[in-house]
């Protein structure tokens, strides 16, 4: 399945002509240029634009708006196959959500099936090896002589080269596993911190105010908001 989404400052109009490819609930009335290109390219590659075939509010079409309050745009985007466009389900922007961003969040329901493997074939276990450890000689001529000894018992390959393959695949794991050992997943510190969550629903109370009345001082007061979130986040990172 092939999905091109993002922000591509293309408005699609309602032209009939591009109904084939867009339908017939786009936010806009007329194109601009980049929405034209963007119909040809979608065109070209056998996909619709499914941002635009859902008879959604009009505050749940636009993805965008001018910090005036006065312009609205449906210039965030979502392509796919044309053959599996019923894939999608729904899609819609959420005016509410905090992105720290102009724009809206874009949510897609989409939903495929999935083929079951077959559960008689045997997985191989992957095994995440520290291999930072071959940096330094002393770890590296260990693994050198783990690996050397075990391949000289190898001498003699048997017939079937499933077995000599899962021969050589074990003692390649096996040298692997005594002379570096396995590389242990570290969790990140929680930076994100009570301090940070308080900060984050000021912004939201503040884009909400926004919203609701797109004077100046709601701008300013976002605006604010966000840089004081920025710099707290970004000076906890810097310590950890």
């Amino acid at each position: 399945m092939k999905i091109l989404l993002g922000d591509l400052n293309a408005k699609v109009g309602r032209e009939n002509i591009f109904k084939p490819t867009i339908g017939q609930d786009s936010f806009h009335q007329d194109s601009n240029d980049n929405g034209v290109r963007l119909v040809n390219f979608a065109t070209s590659q056998n996909l619709v634009v499914k941002s635009m075939m859902f008879p959604h509010r009009n505050i749940h079409k636009y993805t965008w708006t001018s910090p005036d309050g006065k312009t609205h745009n449906q210039i965030d985007n979502v392509l796919i196959d044309r053959k599996l466009h019923s894939s999608v389900l729904d899609l819609r922007s959420f005016r509410g959500a905090d992105c720290d961003t102009d724009h809206y969040l874009v949510i897609a329901k989409v939903t495929e099936r999935l083929a079951v493997g077959n559960q008689d074939v045997q997985r191989f276990d992957r095994h995440r090896f520290n291999l930072k450890k071959l940096n330094e000689p002393e770890f590296r001529v260990q693994y050198q002589i783990e690996f050397t000894n075990r391949f000289a018992a190898l001498e003699n390959y048997d017939d079937d080269v499933n077995r000599t393959w899962e021969n050589i695949k074990e003692n390649i794991q096996t040298s692997a596993k005594e002379s570096l050992g396995l590389d242990e997943f570290k969790q990140n510190k929680p930076w994100f911190d009570e301090e940070c969550l308080g900060f984050l629903d000021q912004r939201k109370r503040a884009k909400i105010q926004w919203i609701q009345g797109p004077s100046q001082s709601n701008v300013d007061n976002q605006n604010k908001e966000g840089v004081k979130l920025s710099g707290i986040s970004g000076t906890k990172r810097r310590h950890i």
